[in-house]
């Protein structure tokens, strides 16, 4: 009986070592490569970032469009018909006539037009870009939380493995009237809370691998097969040089500086439109000749302009409408750049903190944990520490195990948010 239960905490040591081992030297092989394919094929499939790139299409077409002229008018016409015959060689004015006008805005307008249509196609390129960008960070998140998930079924499994083996060293005691019932009963308790988090954890698998194809534009159930372990990406970025890359990178904020321009360019067409625009028109009069008269045809040429009498309730309005546009949009921009700087101070906040339990879980609680645990193994060994103690020991070591995988999983999905905010990928 005392060469098995030597065996039984031979065992628990040597699967202690490997568990601890694993947590020290995993290197999280090809994680990298793994995610920024599926970043591609995210950028490339995903349904949300195709209606953008339509959309984009239907805007390329405005520019032309607004810089062309209006379709030629052509006018057929009877002019000067008797009503007492409606013959028409009975009266020498008598004609049938074609004529055919073209409007021309005021020189500088359509230019105008055409700059503002290119100012609202770059718009949608941002936003395109802005929508962009959170489809890889959501990509991103999702895919380390399944990594996450890995390393927590993983790790939940091997002690599950080392709970078992506590049990049948319990039931050994017991059986052998060295033992507490309690013992038998307090590790079965821990073994089924452990089964318990198998199965949350899986069901949390399934929904993240069903979110992560949505996003892939797969079908919902499609398996990962490999997801590789997540690793902790250096940092060394300031929160000046962020913000500097967030103004020139962040595609909300450039999408409002080609807002502002737009609105400039309609200011400057407001005020084009106290001048007046021109129709040019030419016609050709057909008449028939009498039974005695041989009548000339007639030829006539027209120029049309409007005058803008009511500028002071309608021009002179627009062109203040369009300067507030201006402000406003301005305005605009400076709270999203507000809003920017905020949140990338408030992520690095995060970071920094996530940083220092990360190291702390590294370098102090976890081989501290594993020392007492084998500590504690030692003196149970020799009826110096009782089974309770031995249990609670390895739970504690199993939740600093799943912490520490958690912060490092909470630190990438930062640097995730990170990029997002400052509109450029980063790592």
């Amino acid at each position: 009986m005392k060469r098995k239960f030597a065996v039984s905490i031979s065992v628990i040591i040597i699967s202690l070592m490997v568990i601890n081992a694993g947590w020290v030297f995993a290197e999280g092989l090809d994680y990298k490569e793994r995610l920024n394919g599926l970043i591609e094929e995210a950028v490339k499939n995903n349904p949300e970032l195709k209606a953008f790139e339509e959309k984009i299409r239907v805007f390329r077409e405005r520019p032309a469009q607004a810089e062309s002229l209006e379709d030629p008018r052509l006018k057929l016409s009877l002019v000067n018909v008797p009503l007492d015959s409606f013959r028409l060689n009975q009266e020498p004015m008598t004609q049938k006539q074609i004529s055919i006008m073209q409007k021309f805005p005021f020189p500088g307008k359509l230019s105008l037009k055409g700059a503002m249509a290119e100012q609202e196609l770059e718009i949608v390129k941002k936003e395109y870009m802005e929508k962009k960008n959170d489809i890889v960070k959501q990509v991103k998140v999702v895919y380390n939380n399944l990594s996450f998930i890995n390393k927590a079924i993983e790790i939940t499994d091997n002690n599950k493995a080392l709970l078992k083996e506590f049990i049948k060293i319990a039931e050994t005691k017991y059986a052998v009237g060295n033992g507490l019932q309690q013992d038998v009963l307090k590790s079965q308790v821990e073994l089924s809370k452990m089964i318990d988090r198998l199965i949350a954890l899986r069901q949390k698998k399934q929904t993240a691998i069903a979110r992560l194809n949505t996003l892939l534009n797969r079908p919902t159930q499609m398996p990962f097969k490999e997801i590789g372990e997540i690793r902790q990406t250096g940092f060394n970025l300031t929160f000046e040089g962020l913000q500097q890359i967030a103004v020139k990178n962040r595609p909300v904020l450039l999408g409002l500086r080609h807002l502002i321009n737009r609105y400039r360019f309609a200011y400057k067409f407001a005020k084009k439109d106290f001048y007046p625009d021109f129709d040019v028109g030419i016609g050709y009069g057909q008449r028939d000749d009498s039974a005695t008269v041989e009548r000339t045809d007639f030829v006539s040429a027209f120029v049309t302009i409007n005058i803008p009498l009511w500028y002071k309730t309608r021009e002179s309005r627009k062109v203040a409408e369009e300067e507030a546009n201006v402000r406003k949009a301005t305005e605009q921009y400076n709270s999203m750049k507000n809003k920017v700087f905020f949140r990338i101070k408030d992520i690095l906040t995060e970071i920094e903190e996530n940083e220092q339990q990360i190291e702390l879980f590294r370098t102090g609680i976890i081989p501290q944990s594993t020392m007492s645990l084998q500590s504690a193994i030692a003196g149970y060994k020799v009826n110096k520490v009782d089974f309770i103690t031995l249990v609670n020991n390895q739970i504690t070591l199993y939740d600093y195990e799943i912490d520490y995988y958690r912060f490092i999983t909470d630190y990438e999905n930062k640097l995730a948010e990170l990029e997002a905010a400052v509109g450029k990928r980063l790592f």
